[in-house]
């Protein structure tokens, strides 16, 4: 196969820049006489746009934000209106939101349900404290809790899930009295000290102390070698059990499907097998479930349930507030006896407007029935990516549930070489035509598609059209 060297600089036409600068297409543009995909039509257009300029908002950022904070694209962005599956920019273009805040926006962007809830709240009471009664945190807890299995009922609520996730690894040493914990390789848990630990991407990790975290062998189906034979994989669990530590060990943490690492949904019967072993060392078995939960996976509400084992504690945020500052720990009440030995408190864990806003995703994912959406659009997009991966020897795979899917790219097939350059040139060049997507993986090759869930066949089609389109043009 031949490798695409994208050029430094691309020229467009005014023709082009001025027809899809408008909010709507009304008629498919053609370049070259080749027919561009088409956005769907969608009843909103934004308010004129009076405040800064993208170039007056990036030199802003570049002296007082920083410098550690990176963004997509070689001309960033400028977003200031959303709606549904939707983003408009400065000028009123409108982009197919297929990222969703990295998987975080689930009922739509200012989902009127959601935004109503968080108005409201904030009118009435904006915050006090959990040392004070208030309906909205014991409301959104106890639906919370209906959605779990077995006796996970018990509630921790913080702000984000790397909070969540350094609470659920302290209460497993707290529980179990041992400080080792085994986490999978290519595991994004977080960039906090003991999550830091638990993440196993050497981009996301300082060099500070990091202690007491093992790294199993990712079952990975597409570049690990059993392939996807889940139980082999686990026998991994048992050897660093067995040679990195006492043998008996506080916990195991996973995603049900890896979201930084580039939407890697881990090889069947992995983890009935891993939380097998994990029980046995007398450790608790913690689902990261920030990205996969919340009906994303379509299939199921929670992504640990597709592999059909139930956690001691379960971790979540993002799409638990569709943008709102939230997370949470969900337990069992013996397992969250231990935070009584001292004090535990969260100043803005359990805020009334967050859990008001939480309580209303619940309400709108159920009334909508986004979870089925996901599963239908989600089947049907898997489906046309998939056709289109024997389409283009550039696509090297295509993975995941629901609406929470991945495309890694490659330029060899055998040796699964990671397509970087091809990968940025396909991003932004659907950006053009219309289509925001994410970038993951450890190599940066993998589109990570996360839309709202509130996503239809229509934007499906449009989106693999958009990237049909590109791949066509390399």
């Amino acid at each position: 196969m031949q490798r695409f060297i994208p050029a430094t600089k691309t020229i467009y036409s005014h023709r082009w820049r001025r027809c899809f600068s408008q909010a709507a297409l009304k008629e498919v543009v053609t370049k070259d006489g080749v027919k561009v995909p088409k956005l769907p039509s969608f009843d909103y257009s934004p308010p004129p746009y009076t405040g800064p300029s993208a170039a007056e908002i990036l030199s802003k950022r570049k002296e007082y934000l920083s410098p550690s904070m990176f963004y997509f694209y070689n001309k960033p962005l400028n977003i200031v209106d959303g709606r549904m599956q939707y983003l408009f920019d400065e000028k009123g273009r409108r982009y197919l939101d297929a990222f969703g805040g990295i998987a975080t926006v689930c009922c739509g962007h200012c989902h009127p349900d959601v935004v109503d809830a968080i108005v409201d709240q904030t009118k009435r009471l904006q915050h006090s404290t959990i040392l004070y009664l208030n309906r909205a945190i014991a409301d959104f807890a106890e639906a919370l809790a209906n959605k779990l299995p077995g006796s996970l009922k018990v509630v921790f609520f913080t702000n984000s899930g790397t909070e969540a996730n350094e609470l659920a690894m302290m209460m497993a040493r707290l529980y179990t009295g041992c400080h080792d914990i085994i986490s999978l390789r290519n595991a994004y848990h977080g960039n906090a000290a003991g999550t830091m630990g638990a993440t196993a991407q050497s981009n996301w990790k300082f060099n500070v102390i990091q202690s007491g975290v093992h790294h199993a062998i990712n079952p990975d189906p597409y570049r690990g070698v059993f392939g996807s034979e889940g139980e082999k994989y686990a026998k991994d669990v048992q050897d660093l059990i067995q040679f990195g530590t006492s043998g008996n060990i506080a916990g195991f943490i996973s995603e049900a499907i890896q979201g930084v690492g580039g939407i890697v949904e881990l090889a069947p019967g992995y983890l009935p097998a891993a939380y097998s072993t994990i029980k046995k060392a007398g450790g608790l078995c913690i689902a990261d479930e920030v990205q996969a939960g919340f009906a994303r996976t379509g299939s199921h509400f929670w992504g640990f349930e597709n592999h059909g084992v139930v956690p001691d504690i379960v971790t979540m945020a993002k799409g638990i507030g569709n943008g709102i500052p939230l997370g949470a720990v969900v337990t069992t009440p013996e397992i969250a006896e231990v935070l009584t030995r001292r004090s535990y408190f969260n100043t803005f864990g359990g805020n009334p407007v967050c859990t008001a806003a939480g309580l209303a995703v619940l309400k709108v994912i159920e009334k909508e029935k986004l979870q089925d959406n996901a599963f239908v659009v989600g089947s049907y997009l898997k489906e046309r990516l998939t056709a289109l991966k024997d389409k283009y020897d550039v696509i090297g795979d295509v993975r995941g549930r629901g609406l929470m899917l991945g495309v890694e790219l490659v330029t060899d097939h055998e040796l699964k070489t990671p397509a970087k350059l091809e990968t940025l040139h396909v991003m932004d060049q659907m950006k053009e035509i219309g289509v925001l997507v994410g970038k993951g993986g450890f190599y940066g090759n993998v589109f990570r598609i996360t839309p709202p869930l509130c996503f239809s066949k229509e934007d499906a089609d449009f989106l693999v059209d958009a990237m049909d389109y590109t791949m066509s043009k390399m």
